[in-house]
């Protein structure tokens, strides 16, 4: 026993020299308070949480224990403030799961998921601290609050009162049990999905079968087979970057229904990375929390405190955007099976889709997209978006050398505002790394803006990362003009993240239905010619894109549009379907309930959703839950608000800009989100933009 009690003291010791020497907990003395990256050991991150965790607690017990009277300061601001430290460990821990996956990172995924999860039900049902804040807010209106301070209490008791906090304890404890396996079941689903986009390739040997594709294309695809080991191959991934272009572009019929087949059934292939059980569960513990909270449906709970408020709103708005999109879809599938009968195809499939509709496009308007991508270096295109935000904004990007990276590839600016003070650092890591990156693209953060005790504005440090094909040899990245709206779209969350001034971390965001309005405004001027003069230059040359290229570009820009539009609606119809049930038959099917969803809004067989249910990331990990239509409703917005800079004859309008940062973009969740949009449109928005500038009126 003596024995044992040594080794354990001796343990402990060891993991409090660990503790110490923890990169994670120290002070920062870097620049901008940036991420020591270089230090971080993954083995570092379970131990620093674990004392970020502590010291959280300890906050929160500090604030339950007070015997003062429950204020505004010792309660709602107290609470607002705790956990600085763990939110600061723990952003840097959840993007490197994001960015730099490996063995190592899931095993410490595996530990903190549920300890976070754990922490989380821990604060959210603590009955004592519950009732010092709904003392606050029982009393709000005699308090003497601003609005800004009065919207934080609401949305600190609604935070509560929705996740439990006034249930029975019986009620409590099953809470406790479905958070924390439902937090477990979406990491499993996102790291199947990782380890299953990775596995599969297509090894190609011979050289015909390359027919159709760009020499971009091909080169990657070199690159690819050359780092596996493979030379003199080419090698095809499941990553958008591969997948995409070849869909589009491969003449070979055989080999691109091999390749769809792949993508399309991505984690349902019965193996350990196989999510249709861990979907089934997901919906089924979701259900079962929204009715412990009193609500019939997931989808009842989600959207109560939304833009959109209830279901029937949300349909409403799909209904409309549905019709004329199918009709398009129908239209545009007569020129495809007119393009695949000229091979001798009668009947079409969805590998087909892609690829005739590119060359019904080229046929139609003499257009052919790879004309345009040497126009699209990847520098270039970034120049081109830190020129609209000068344009619209005044804002400057100054790259910044000898900082910390969170990867060796990332590059780093610091944004400056009009009069050259600091707005913050933002990172970009744009290029894929498959079986390391998620897939897709997105905007987070290291730290949010917020203030200090002191009252001195703290600036934020954000990151966009992307999966764009990397240079291959002595040639450049070069984008597609899909991948360059991308890019224009998550700068837009970071210039969002930049001009947000809110005194609060509890107003310091935006509404779940609003948050995509300005990365979606912010493609709006990516293939503006006014700004394509300025950053699409010719790789080689120099040249600026040739203005008779982007008028046709432009002319055929909504050729497809059915397609797109059907695909991306048939998500949403899928994620509002799978959530709206209000009970689940114990043999529950995922894929029948998405067959079913699918058959009821006639969606052509030739045309998959988006996202099937085994890999939609957004509804079962990312927290876009019943929230996937966030995407069409904020299209309504950004395109009413780009509308708005059109009235005006002046993209660049200044002081329209100024209203759009001041009235829109600075005030975060100070107020009710459409109170916002009508402050800088001056009235509510309407469907009528979003259907013109996609071709659907």
């Amino acid at each position: 026993m003596m024995k044992r009690i040594l080794v354990m003291a001796a343990a402990a010791m060891s993991l409090c020299a660990c503790v110490e020497k923890n990169p994670l907990l120290k002070e920062w003395d870097t620049p901008f308070g940036i991420p020591p990256f270089e230090e971080i050991r993954t083995e570092d991150y379970v131990p620093a949480i674990k004392k970020a965790i502590e010291a959280h607690d300890a906050e929160i017990a500090a604030i339950v224990s007070s015997k003062e009277e429950p204020t505004f300061e010792n309660t709602i601001l107290a609470y607002d403030k705790s956990g600085e430290l763990l939110e600061r460990v723990y952003a840097v821990f959840g993007n490197v799961e994001s960015m730099a996956f490996n063995d190592e990172v899931a095993e410490a995924s595996n530990v903190i998921t549920p300890m976070m999860s754990a922490h989380s039900n821990d604060i959210q049902l603590n009955e004592a601290l519950f009732e010092r804040i709904k003392s606050v807010y029982d009393r709000k209106d005699a308090l003497g609050l601003d609005d800004a301070q009065l919207r934080l209490v609401d949305n600190v008791y609604k935070s509560f009162a929705r996740n439990g906090a006034a249930l029975p304890a019986d009620k409590k404890a099953e809470l406790k049990e479905v958070n924390s396996a439902i937090s477990n079941l979406q990491l499993k689903f996102s790291q199947n999905l990782i380890k299953e986009t990775a596995a599969w390739t297509l090894e190609i040997k011979d050289k015909a079968d390359l027919a159709g594709l760009g020499e971009d294309f091909i080169a990657d695809a070199a690159a690819r087979a050359e780092a596996a080991g493979q030379s003199g191959r080419w090698i095809v991934g499941l990553d958008n970057p591969s997948v995409m272009p070849f869909l589009q572009s491969s003449a070979n019929r055989e080999l691109r229904i091999k390749v769809l087949d792949a993508y399309l059934n991505r984690c349902n292939n019965n193996n350990a990375e196989d999510n249709k059980d861990i979907c089934a569960e997901i919906i089924r513990l979701k259900l079962r929390k929204a009715q412990l909270l009193g609500y019939e449906t997931y989808v009842d709970y989600q959207l109560e405190d939304r833009m959109a408020k209830n279901s029937e709103n949300v349909y409403k708005l799909l209904a409309q955007v549905w019709k004329p999109s199918l009709a398009a879809a129908r239209n545009e599938l007569k020129d495809i099976k007119a393009m695949a009968a000229k091979d001798g195809i009668t009947t079409v499939q969805a590998a087909d889709w892609r690829y005739y509709s590119s060359l019904a496009k080229a046929e139609k308007y003499n257009m052919d997209e790879e004309a345009l991508k040497p126009y699209f270096r990847y520098e270039n295109v970034r120049e081109g978006i830190f020129y609209v935000a000068n344009k619209l904004f005044g804002l400057s990007f100054e790259r910044l050398e000898n900082v910390p990276l969170p990867h060796p590839e990332a590059e780093a600016f610091e944004c400056k505002d009009v009069d050259g003070s600091s707005l913050g650092v933002i990172f970009m890591d744009m290029f894929a790394r498959p079986g390391e990156k998620s897939n897709g693209a997105w905007c987070g953060g290291y730290r949010d803006q917020k203030y200090d005790k002191d009252g001195n504005k703290i600036n934020p440090i954000v990151t966009i990362c992307g999966n764009f094909s990397r240079p291959v040899g002595d040639k450049p990245s070069l984008l597609t003009p899909d991948e360059t709206e991308t890019f224009f779209h998550e700068f837009g969350h970071a210039l969002a993240s930049f001009m947000i001034d809110v005194k609060y971390p509890g107003i310091s965001y935006f509404d779940h239905d609003f948050v995509e309005l300005p990365s979606q405004l912010n493609e709006h001027w990516a293939f503006a010619p006014e700004v394509l003069n300025v950053y699409a230059k010719h790789y080689e040359t120099g040249a600026v894109i040739p203005m008779e290229l982007v008028d046709k570009y432009l002319e055929s820009k909504n050729y497809g549009k059915g397609f797109a539009m059907t695909e991306l609606l048939a998500a949403m119809y899928l994620d509002m379907g799978l959530y709206s049930m209000s009970e689940i038959p114990d043999n529950y099917n995922v894929l029948s309930a998405e067959s079913k969803i699918l058959k009821d809004i006639d969606l052509l067989a030739e045309i998959p959703p988006r996202y099937r249910t085994p890999y939609f990331l957004h509804i079962f990990s990312h927290g876009y839950d019943v929230g996937y239509y966030s995407y069409l409703w904020a299209q309504v917005l950004d395109n009413d608000a780009f509308k708005a800079f059109e009235e005006t004859g002046d993209i660049f309008n200044q002081e329209l800009a100024r209203k759009y940062r001041y009235e829109v973009l600075k005030r975060g969740d100070e107020t009710d989100a459409m109170e916002l949009y009508k402050n800088f449109r001056g009235h509510e928005p309407t469907v009528d933009a979003l259907l013109e500038y996609n071709g659907l009126k």
